[in-house]
């Protein structure tokens, strides 16, 4: 009934934000629409909406009222490798709740990320 979707995530550095999900994290720009936003394609029919901030839009930043979880496509100690070798840091993966392995980050605004592999 439901496929897909995009989540917005609030940046005040557009260009630095752009470069952390395309360059480091290995993101597919989708399309730039103008100086305040970027669509980037996360896979799995995931969205990422880059938006500048403006007033009364919720702060960017290490307590921001939501987590982005991204599904790895390698072993999560491979992706996390990965980013700390592009400077990054990234926790050591942990079990989690269930069936899954998981490692957070920050992205370039300290927006709170985590990376999750599904026991197969």
């Amino acid at each position: 009934m439901i496929a897909g979707g995009s989540v917005t995530i609030y940046v005040t550095d557009m260009e630095r934000a752009v470069r952390f999900y395309t360059e480091t994290l290995g993101l597919k720009l989708m399309y730039r629409g103008g100086p305040g936003y970027t669509a980037v394609d996360a896979g799995g029919g995931l969205e990422l909406g880059l938006h500048a901030t403006h007033p009364g839009a919720p702060t960017p930043g290490p307590h921001s009222p939501v987590q982005l979880s991204l599904s790895v496509t390698q072993p999560i100690g491979e992706v996390v490798a990965t980013l700390r070798s592009r400077g990054v840091q990234v926790t050591d993966p942990k079990p989690g709740g269930g069936p899954i392995t998981i490692a957070t980050l920050a992205d370039s605004e300290g927006n709170p990320i985590a990376l999750i592999e599904h026991q197969r």
